[in-house]
């Protein structure tokens, strides 16, 4: 028997036991000893029952990602979903940890499914671009009903032990050791005679279903696609689920599945699912970390509560620190209205509010910092005001502790060089709100000692971020390309695009929303104070500024905001301002399409990224993309501009903005060297020269 899938007896339970670590992947070498064993084991007489378990630290959390759109070699999954279900002895999933993908598709060909209390059940396909290809859609269906199993297909999101259990997921969740209650639920499941009716044939849930209702709220989850594909695909394999026979369901379902393996979209998610697990892989990552059992914030707003809760919601005591005694305590306040609002929504329970609510020390003295071993600063962006703070932390903070700005666009060498310990700083900048955006761009500096960057990337993993290792420049990398993409944006306006012409642009491109929409969001007035920090301009952005049109706080920006609503509406006064301001620069208004607006915003920001590259404060184009798709709403279904830049075809993208430097004249378009070299190789990494 192979060490991938062992098989003991315990007094006629055969307990077949999974070991792929680190997550049990169904990769070849596991199905194979696997489909051999569930073989022998349905026709020995000995064995009255059949207890599928994984060794470590999970139960298995999906199939080998590294298989998917290459030839199968068989057994494949549904060969041994199948297989379990001709077995008429009693067959049961011992589930701890997480039972994922083809992990949930595996233990749906039992008859029973235990858990324990912390185990995590779901089919997080779509995250990749796919549905679930092993009869995950056909099957769940008839265990928690049509609707339940839309939502959980749909989003992509686990539920825990409890909440599958209360659907009819799982038939037991166990207390005390898993597997020995597993073994004698199975006996005792032997010894009742059964029957034992396979999940296929199960259709009582299925009857229940009110197929009008499905299909209002699959029409619902298909407008919030934003152009994905396996989102819709995905409910329409749960629809098929209720309407067809089984087989052809099943049938239909892997029609699906290998439609979108193949596709752009699933490439796109599945390359961005390696990338974040090559960002973090940074030299030096396996020195020894130093310890951080408490984290320290400096300042209590918006960012500084946000990245203070993101650290309790890891378990890390925090202590916040504020400049007076009103400003600590609205903080404090409104970190636990966000907690309150969780707990409304039922995504926290009162009890882990208040477990995280304990984990907070407020401060208005910094000597309360001395005892902390990360203290991040999330104060004004003003070079002067971060250097008197890290004055203030050279003078308490303990030795070895790790120090950080949070800087949006500062220069991080220049903090370092204004202490006595530049080895132990870095920037984290944190995406708003912290607690909730998953990227957080390291900063690495000059001087910045090699286990200081594998303490706080290895950090970055607990506390749930996406990690990415930048340099030092100007904004690093996320903020640097954005000013490119947005370089155009006033040039575009004033030749005649609108605010809301431009915004659908990119909305129908893939964004969550347009540029427009997310200054006012952000706040127009911090583009306007960073633009005069640098000595730069925008007619029309500053007049608005000017005027006090911030965006959504103040109910008008590029937008207006009618009673405290975040929806944006056209505003005639900004329209006729943008006329104005054409009018006095003598520029002709004439018709813009979408074409030309993604032509001068995104091609601009590819090049960026080129250029980025070529200088080495990203250290991987997929670093690029991992910035993009989790902190700036890049559409995952594109897998991130550079990724985007090869399925759009990087030669038309150089041959666009050599037409567009030309007609301008203005540098932003004019082709990198390393984007032109791309364009004649076709990936990234033969251009860089390292690993991409």
């Amino acid at each position: 028997m192979s060490s991938s899938a062992s098989v003991a007896n315990e007094n006629g339970v055969a307990v077949v036991t999974i070991d792929n670590p680190p997550v049990n992947a169904l990769s070849f070498h596991v199905r194979k000893p696997l489909y051999e064993a569930l073989v022998a084991l349905r026709d020995d007489p000995a064995v009255s029952a059949i207890v599928i378990a994984c060794a470590g630290r999970t139960f298995v959390a999906g199939a080998d990602i590294t298989e998917f759109g290459k030839p199968v070699e068989q057994p494949e999954l549904r060969a041994i979903v199948a297989l379990l279900e001709t077995i008429a002895k009693p067959t049961v999933a011992a589930i701890h940890g997480t039972a994922l993908g083809g992990g949930l598709e595996l233990a749906l060909g039992c008859h029973f499914r235990v858990a324990d209390q912390d185990a995590k059940l779901g089919l997080p396909e779509v995250k990749l671009g796919l549905l679930p290809g092993g009869g995950g859609t056909v099957r769940l269906p008839r265990l928690v009903g049509a609707a339940k199993a839309l939502g959980m297909i749909v989003s992509g999101t686990p539920i825990s032990a409890g909440e599958a259990e209360a659907a009819g997921l799982v038939d037991a969740v166990l207390d005390g050791d898993l597997l020995a209650e597993a073994i004698r639920f199975a006996s005792e499941m032997a010894i009742s005679g059964g029957p034992f009716i396979a999940v296929r044939d199960r259709n009582d849930r299925l009857a229940e279903t009110d197929l009008a209702a499905f299909d209002v709220h699959a029409a619902d989850l298909a407008r919030k696609a934003r152009g994905l594909e396996a989102p819709i695909a995905c409910a329409g394999a749960a629809r098929n689920a209720i309407t067809l026979p089984f087989d052809e369901a099943l049938a239909a379902e892997r029609r699906l599945f290998l439609k979108l393996v193949a596709g752009d979209q699933s490439r796109a998610q599945r390359y961005l699912f390696f990338a974040e697990r090559e960002a973090a892989k940074v030299p030096g990552r396996d020195l020894h970390k130093r310890k951080i059992a408490r984290v320290g914030v400096i300042g209590a707003g918006t960012m500084g509560g946000g990245i203070a809760m993101a650290f309790a919601n890891g378990g890390f005591p925090v202590t916040l620190l504020e400049t007076s005694a009103e400003a600590l305590q609205r903080g404090l306040a409104t970190i636990e209205k966000n907690y309150a609002v969780s707990v409304s929504r039922g995504s926290l329970s009162e009890e882990a509010k208040q477990q995280r609510l304990g984990l907070f020390k407020g401060s208005i003295d910094y000597a309360d910092l001395a005892e902390c071993d990360l203290i991040i600063e999330a104060v004004f962006e003003d070079m002067a005001v971060k250097k008197d703070v890290f004055g203030k932390l050279d003078a308490v903070a303990k030795p070895g502790a790790i120090l950080a700005t949070n800087t949006s666009y500062l220069d991080v060498n220049e903090i370092a060089a204004s202490i006595s310990r530049p080895q132990d700083m870095l920037g984290m900048h944190f995406f708003s709100p912290a607690n909730v955006m998953k990227l957080l761009e390291i900063v690495r500096a000059e001087k910045t000692a090699p286990d200081v960057l594998a303490t706080v990337v290895d950090l970055a993993r607990r506390i749930g971020k996406a990690a990415v290792v930048v340099g030092v420049c100007h904004g690093f990398v996320g903020n640097r390309m954005l000013s490119a993409r947005g370089a155009e944006n006033e040039f575009l306006l004033l030749e005649g695009a609108t605010p809301s012409k431009i915004d659908k642009a990119f909305t129908d491109f893939g964004w969550p929303m347009g540029p427009f929409q997310m200054g006012d969001l952000a706040g127009l007035d911090i583009g306007w104070r960073n633009r005069k920090a640098r000595g730069q301009t925008a007619v029309i952005a500053d007049t608005l500024c000017e005027q006090g049109r911030f965006g959504q706080k103040t109910g008008r920006g590029w937008y207006r905001y009618e009673s405290g609503s975040r929806e944006p509406v056209a505003d005639p006064e900004v329209e006729a301002l943008i006329l104005a301001k054409a009018a006095e620069q003598d520029v002709e208004a004439r018709a813009i399409g979408a074409e030309e607006i993604i032509e001068r915003t995104l091609y601009p920001l590819v090049n960026e990224g080129a250029r980025i590259l070529a200088e080495g404060i990203a250290a991987r184009a997929s670093d690029i993309d991992v910035v993009w798709a989790n902190g700036y709403g890049f559409p995952v279904g594109k897998g991130g501009p550079m990724f985007w830049a090869g399925l759009d075809g990087a030669a038309r993208i150089v041959e666009r903005l050599e037409y567009w430097h030309r007609q301008t004249g203005r540098a932003i378009f004019e082709p990198a060297p390393l984007l032109r070299r791309f364009a004649e190789k076709g990936n990234w990494e033969g251009v860089v020269g390292r690993p991409a």
